[in-house]
Protein backbone atom coordinates (compact mmCIF):
# COMPACT_ATOMS: atom_id res chain seq x y z
CA UNK A 1 0.00 0.00 0.00
CA UNK A 2 2.92 2.36 0.66
CA UNK A 3 3.84 2.43 -3.07
CA UNK A 4 0.28 3.29 -4.04
CA UNK A 5 0.12 6.16 -1.55
CA UNK A 6 3.46 7.47 -2.80
CA UNK A 7 2.26 7.28 -6.43
CA UNK A 8 -1.02 9.05 -5.60
CA UNK A 9 0.82 11.87 -3.85
CA UNK A 10 3.12 12.23 -6.83
CA UNK A 11 0.24 12.62 -9.30
CA UNK A 12 -1.70 15.04 -7.12
CA UNK A 13 -0.43 18.07 -9.08
CA UNK A 14 -1.58 19.11 -12.55
CA UNK A 15 1.98 19.66 -13.79
CA UNK A 16 3.00 16.13 -12.84
CA UNK A 17 -0.06 14.69 -14.61
CA UNK A 18 0.85 16.66 -17.70
CA UNK A 19 4.44 15.40 -17.52
CA UNK A 20 3.25 11.80 -17.19
CA UNK A 21 1.05 12.32 -20.22
CA UNK A 22 4.00 13.27 -22.44
CA UNK A 23 6.52 10.75 -21.08
CA UNK A 24 3.98 8.02 -21.80
CA UNK A 25 4.33 9.09 -25.46
CA UNK A 26 8.15 9.06 -25.50
CA UNK A 27 11.13 9.54 -23.25
CA UNK A 28 11.90 13.21 -22.69
CA UNK A 29 14.69 15.45 -21.52
CA UNK A 30 14.06 18.34 -19.16
CA UNK A 31 14.23 20.75 -22.10
CA UNK A 32 11.57 18.81 -24.01
CA UNK A 33 9.30 18.86 -20.95
CA UNK A 34 9.87 22.60 -20.63
CA UNK A 35 8.91 23.20 -24.26
CA UNK A 36 5.92 20.87 -24.29
CA UNK A 37 4.41 22.24 -21.08
CA UNK A 38 5.73 25.80 -21.50
CA UNK A 39 7.21 25.83 -17.99
CA UNK A 40 10.54 26.84 -16.48
CA UNK A 41 13.54 24.55 -16.14
CA UNK A 42 13.23 24.64 -12.35
CA UNK A 43 9.59 23.65 -12.41
CA UNK A 44 10.19 20.87 -14.95
CA UNK A 45 13.15 19.45 -13.00
CA UNK A 46 11.37 19.61 -9.64
CA UNK A 47 8.29 17.82 -10.94
CA UNK A 48 10.28 15.21 -12.87
CA UNK A 49 12.20 14.58 -9.65
CA UNK A 50 9.00 14.07 -7.69
CA UNK A 51 7.74 11.52 -10.22
CA UNK A 52 11.13 9.81 -10.27
CA UNK A 53 11.28 9.68 -6.46
CA UNK A 54 7.80 8.15 -6.40
CA UNK A 55 9.06 5.34 -8.63
CA UNK A 56 6.89 6.28 -11.60
CA UNK A 57 9.75 7.35 -13.86
CA UNK A 58 13.17 6.05 -14.70
CA UNK A 59 16.07 8.15 -15.87
CA UNK A 60 18.94 7.32 -18.18
CA UNK A 61 21.87 9.40 -19.31
CA UNK A 62 22.42 9.93 -23.01
CA UNK A 63 25.39 12.21 -23.56
CA UNK A 64 24.51 15.65 -22.20
CA UNK A 65 20.91 14.71 -21.46
CA UNK A 66 19.06 12.82 -18.79
CA UNK A 67 16.05 11.19 -20.42
CA UNK A 68 12.96 10.31 -18.42
CA UNK A 69 10.42 7.63 -19.24
CA UNK A 70 7.76 5.63 -17.44
CA UNK A 71 9.38 2.84 -15.42
CA UNK A 72 7.22 0.04 -16.84
CA UNK A 73 9.37 -2.75 -15.39
CA UNK A 74 9.64 -1.22 -11.93
CA UNK A 75 5.95 -0.43 -11.41
CA UNK A 76 3.76 -2.58 -9.23
CA UNK A 77 0.27 -3.60 -10.41
CA UNK A 78 -1.53 -0.72 -8.71
CA UNK A 79 0.77 1.89 -10.22
CA UNK A 80 0.39 0.39 -13.71
CA UNK A 81 -3.39 0.50 -13.37
CA UNK A 82 -3.18 4.08 -12.12
CA UNK A 83 -1.09 5.16 -15.13
CA UNK A 84 -3.47 3.39 -17.52
CA UNK A 85 -6.40 5.25 -15.97
CA UNK A 86 -4.55 8.58 -16.17
CA UNK A 87 -3.71 7.98 -19.81
CA UNK A 88 -7.36 7.20 -20.61
CA UNK A 89 -8.64 10.28 -18.78
CA UNK A 90 -6.14 12.64 -20.39
CA UNK A 91 -6.87 11.35 -23.90
CA UNK A 92 -9.72 13.87 -24.24
CA UNK A 93 -8.20 16.71 -22.19
CA UNK A 94 -7.51 19.84 -24.24
CA UNK A 95 -4.45 20.92 -22.20
CA UNK A 96 -2.91 17.45 -22.50
CA UNK A 97 -3.60 17.47 -26.24
CA UNK A 98 -1.84 20.81 -26.65
CA UNK A 99 1.13 19.49 -24.64
CA UNK A 100 1.37 16.49 -26.99
CA UNK A 101 1.33 18.77 -30.05
CA UNK A 102 4.11 20.94 -28.60
CA UNK A 103 6.07 17.78 -27.70
CA UNK A 104 6.16 16.83 -31.39
CA UNK A 105 7.90 20.14 -32.13
CA UNK A 106 10.24 20.13 -29.12
CA UNK A 107 13.99 19.69 -29.36
CA UNK A 108 16.64 18.50 -26.92
CA UNK A 109 18.62 21.49 -25.80
CA UNK A 110 21.73 21.16 -23.64
CA UNK A 111 21.19 22.87 -20.30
Amino acid sequence: MRELVRACKAISAETRLRILNIVMVRECSVSEVMQALQISQTRASRNLGALYDAGLLQARRDGAWVLYSVDEAGLDGHSKELLTAIQAMLRTDSVASQDAIRLEKSKRIAQ
